[in-house]
């Protein structure tokens, strides 16, 4: 039984969600739902709005009635409780010069720690085990900054696995990675999730990968949803066309669509 299935409980419901920054309108009457233990990517051109969801999804920006987090509007949760539902790796986030790996993911305990106190033994168990079960553990002293792209990738997830949410929230968790490292990463999140009973909300840019992993797609378009549902219904040629200007094949892998980019004009003879 896949994790969709095993229960119907909605981790993520967003109800004509509104964004507007600055004076300018993100997103308009956006509708989502992830069921708990489904994995959700949302693709869309540049400029869609994809990061403003997770950000709104995540409590970051103000969406009040719009957004629940299993079943609780999400501004009736305090921040610390909030963090211990839902956990975000951001496309870069920030690292405060020097940090060790172990420091690093420590900090995904804050929501445990009293305001002036210190971990526990509790947290520094919970810090080894994350890092060990991520195959970590002998990174612990290393300084962040000094690891590989891929590695550095699964210190943020160990972070965010520290913090014990169910909910995660990867704003293109593959940016900045070769194709090795992409699927390395990939193939961890998922495991995870089915060995974890995560969620996952994700944004991805490269289409075959979000169609190879995702169980459902939401495609953004000038802050709207402008189509929804398992991968092979949203990764058509008409629909990538219409919305991403693109000439392009899908063929069907074994895992999903894969999109293959086609020039526009024959070459010249």
């Amino acid at each position: 039984m896949s994790a969709r299935s095993a229960t119907t409980t909605s981790a993520v419901e967003v109800r004509d969600l509104h964004v507007d920054l600055g004076g300018t309108s993100i997103l308009t009457g956006v509708d989502l739902t992830v069921a708990a233990g489904e994995w959700v990517t949302v693709i869309g051109p540049n400029g869609a709005g994809k990061s403003t969801l997770l950000r709104a999804v995540g409590g970051l920006l103000p969406a009040p009635g719009t957004v629940s987090l299993f079943g609780t509007p999400i501004q009736s949760l305090r921040r610390r409780d909030r963090a211990r539902v839902v956990a975000t790796v951001a496309q870069s986030p920030v690292v405060p010069a020097g940090m060790s790996v172990f420091d690093y993911v420590l900090l995904g305990r804050t929501p445990y720690i009293p305001p002036l106190g210190r971990e526990s033994t509790a947290d520094l168990a919970a810090v080894h085990e994350v890092l060990d079960g991520l195959d970590l553990g002998a990174f612990g002293h290393r300084e962040l900054a000094t690891l590989s792209g891929g590695e550095r990738q699964r210190v943020f997830l160990a972070r965010a696995l520290a913090q014990g949410a169910t909910l995660l929230l990867l704003d293109e968790p593959t940016s900045a990675l070769d194709i090795g490292h992409q699927q390395e990463v990939l193939e961890l999140v998922d495991q995870l999730r089915r060995e974890h009973g995560l969620t996952v909300l994700a944004t991805m840019h490269d289409l075959s990968v979000a169609g190879e992993y995702a169980d459902r797609l939401v495609l953004l378009a000038d802050g709207r949803v402008a189509a929804a549902g398992p991968p092979r219904e949203v990764l058509t040629e008409d629909l990538l066309a219409t919305h991403y200007r693109a000439h392009v094949r899908v063929i069907q892998g074994d895992h999903g669509p894969l999109v293959v980019p086609v020039r526009p004009r024959p070459l010249p003879g």
